[in-house]
């Protein structure tokens, strides 16, 4: 079997980097599949608190092998579905991973490939990167994307970008919130390390991980119902071994490194 994705440790900061890039990284059921067991792989390891998700050659992610989209055509309904929640699961897997998940983007992020930039914590791209969710410009729908994108950048926002399909350059994505930042490319493996070293030695784990949950599970609930929600885990919280030995270190004056 040929090896798509890469893992690797540096400094408490997981790596998982695509590595198909005569293909631009598309996304075969393949590469899905191993990426799925990489995010399994950080969600269990304990060396690591934050994943940096990247790519080599010159694209991030092209989207959908056009292969791999031939071959869909020729699927029954129960293969195709079957495919498309292997898709969905692992987009789920790193939207509701414990680790925090920042995407550097070194070039092209279109369909699929914008889904993996939109699902994750952080996004950091190059000037020269595009976006764009292409779906309907084939007479497809960009289905399971839309989940997360309205969730992060809205819904009037993401009709823009999801009705027309247009490509769009990575300062309209920074400004309409689908990234955070966009970094010169001579600086964004250095910004990106060291921008995960600092929430490692920064935030607590279990914070983190709390935190990421909260934000996904309080916007599936009325706002009486967050707000108990919201109160119980901060009771709960404040129990747990990492607040009191945050709060220690703060009321004692001493610098704490997680």
């Amino acid at each position: 079997m040929e090896l798509f994705v890469q893992y690797e440790i540096t400094d408490r900061v997981a790596y998982i980097t695509m590595n198909r890039p005569e293909k631009r990284n598309a996304l075969s059921a393949e590469m899905v599949t191993q990426l799925k067991v990489a995010v399994q792989k950080a969600e269990k390891d304990d060396s690591c608190k934050v994943v940096v998700l990247a790519a080599t050659g010159e694209a991030f992610c092209a989207g959908a092998d056009l292969g791999y989209l031939k071959q869909l055509q020729e699927n029954s309904y129960e293969e195709n579905l079957h495919d498309s929640r292997h898709l969905m699961e692992l987009y789920k897997m790193i939207y509701l991973s414990s680790k925090v998940y920042i995407s550097r983007i070194q070039g092209p992020a279109i369909a699929g490939g914008c889904g993996l930039a939109s699902i994750c914590d952080f996004s950091y791209a190059v000037p020269e990167a595009k976006f764009g969710y292409t779906e309907v410009r084939i007479g497809f729908i960009p289905a399971i994307v839309k989940v997360f994108l309205i969730r992060k950048i809205g819904e009037g926002k993401a009709r823009e970008i999801l009705l027309t399909g247009d490509v769009f350059s990575a300062e309209k994505a920074e400004k309409m919130g689908l990234i955070n930042q966009v970094i010169p490319a001579e600086n964004l493996n250095d910004f990106v390390h060291q921008f995960a070293s600092k929430l490692c030695n920064v935030a607590s784990g279990d914070s983190l991980a709390l935190t990421k949950r909260m934000i996904a599970e309080v916007q599936n609930r009325t706002l009486d119902d967050a707000l108990d929600y919201a109160a119980a885990e901060n009771a709960e919280a404040r129990a747990g071994a990492d607040c009191k030995r945050g709060i220690s270190a703060f009321l004692n004056k001493e610098k704490i490194t997680w």
